[in-house]
């Protein structure tokens, strides 16, 4: 296939390199802004072309080789080629696109970008796994970045908690050779401070040989090791008979306890650092009533307690709710308490709804807060942070809480909680009056 040379002049927002040949974008994996690269094309559209990297003419001062050695193949990271500093110098570009095309705003100050340590930083995730009949063996590992039907083999992942990620080849001898080798198609990983959780989906019933496989694995090499024969709600222990799943917030002298399946923040430096600067945005006061939505476990809930008068989370998930409440107990919390609420749907009718709330912690996935705008927050409300994990729904919601609420956007900034990805995370105050 023929290959063509180009100067690439910007990134895409899945960190693509941009090239402009016969005035027609062109993305090519793998380029990065400044470059002379030879490339070669994919997949032509009508709009834009699709191609891969070749080689680099001439390198951009942000190029870096990648640390692990899987890059390339596998899809779970795409910017190990970048240094860190362009990394979120990049993502910082991509919010700042979004406040002004999405939401037609901009932060009166951009707050300093967070970061953390950029490697061994990921306690949470799910490895595919695949038995490859030709092979006679067993890959687990994240999806290849070129065809996603397929998983990348991979022995060492760089960005997974360092009891977990140069063993990753062993996951895959261990189910090599199980009788269900075939009927595992995923294992996920969940790591507390002390403990480091394995579940492993299996769609037929394990032997007793099997089991006492997976149970000797996780002795020797410190796992707790959990089994998933259906749904979520199967998930159960395996060995030991009752491990303890939890992290700790010191700054606020909290800990919370989760289940492997729970959601948590997958970086566990950066939600520290993540807590610290939500406390320091919304100034919280001994007299401050704080609604905190989409609170799941607990994660600001718990913290913003120890400096409000009052705190109230909302979350969708009844067992979530169930385990917050119980985190606030443990933690000699009164003054935090929880409600069951769907926040997709119109939800004002609810008590919480038409109380005064000083302030309000906003955490939504990546669909954003739009529904919960339509009627919040209300008069008495003066100061919101948003974080978010999409840089599109929060530009949008910072266009309603602006137009609509009439909130200044006062400051915003990324968060690296997905260091060497393309993920972009945030957080954005806002202030009334």
């Amino acid at each position: 296939m023929t290959e063509l040379e180009a100067t690439i002049t910007d990134l895409t927002h899945d960190v693509r390199g941009v090239a402009r040949i016969d005035n027609k974008a062109t993305f090519v994996s793998g380029a990065l802004p400044g470059e002379r690269v030879a490339f070669r094309y994919v997949k032509r559209h009508r709009n834009y072309d699709d191609a891969e990297l070749v080689s680099v003419i001439e390198a951009s001062p942000h190029r870096v080789e990648p640390k692990c050695r899987h890059f390339g193949l596998c899809s779970g990271c795409s910017l190990q080629h970048m240094d860190p500093e362009a990394q979120i110098a990049a993502k910082q570009r991509v919010l700042a696109e979004n406040f002004e095309r999405i939401g037609k705003v901009m932060p009166a100050r951009w707050l300093p970008p967070l970061s953390d340590q950029p490697w061994a930083y990921r306690r949470k995730g799910r490895f595919s796994v695949r038995y490859v009949a030709k092979m006679d063996r067993v890959l687990v590992g994240f999806r290849e970045e070129s065809n996603p039907r397929l998983v990348a083999d991979i022995e060492h992942c760089e960005v997974i908690h360092p009891a977990l990620g140069p063993k990753v080849g062993l996951l895959a001898n261990l189910v090599s050779g199980m009788e269900a080798a075939r009927d595992i198609p995923q294992i996920e990983f969940a790591a507390g401070d002390d403990t480091v959780a394995l579940v492993f989906r299996h769609v037929a019933p394990l032997s007793e040989r099997d089991r006492a496989t997976l149970v000797a694995f996780g002795r020797e090499h410190g796992f707790a090791i959990y089994l998933q024969p259906g749904n979520a709600s199967s998930v159960h222990p395996l060995w030991p008979e009752a491990p303890r799943l939890a992290f700790t917030v010191p700054a606020d002298n909290v800990e919370l306890e989760f289940l492997p399946l729970d959601f948590v923040q997958v970086n566990a430096g950066m939600n520290t650092r993540m807590l610290a600067r939500s406390m320091e945005l919304l100034d919280l006061q001994p007299a401050d009533r704080v609604l905190d939505l989409f609170c799941g476990l607990g994660n600001f809930t718990l913290p913003m307690a120890r400096h409000a008068a009052e705190v109230v989370g909302v979350e969708g998930e009844h067992g979530l709710v169930e385990r917050a409440a119980a985190n606030a107990a443990r933690n000699g919390l009164a003054n935090a308490s929880f409600r069951v609420a769907n926040l997709f749907e119109d939800q004002r009718s609810a008590p919480w709804a038409s109380e005064r709330w000083d302030k309000i912690l906003l955490d939504p996935p990546r669909a954003g807060a739009d529904k919960v705008l339509e009627y919040l927050p209300r008069k008495g409300t003066h100061r919101i942070v948003y974080v978010s994990c999409h840089p599109g729904s929060l530009a949008r919601d910072a266009g309603i809480l602006v137009q609509k609420h009439g909130f200044k956007l006062v400051s915003a900034g990324v968060m690296d909680m997905f260091p060497h990805t393309a993920h972009v995370e945030s957080i954005a105050l806002f202030e009334r009056g």
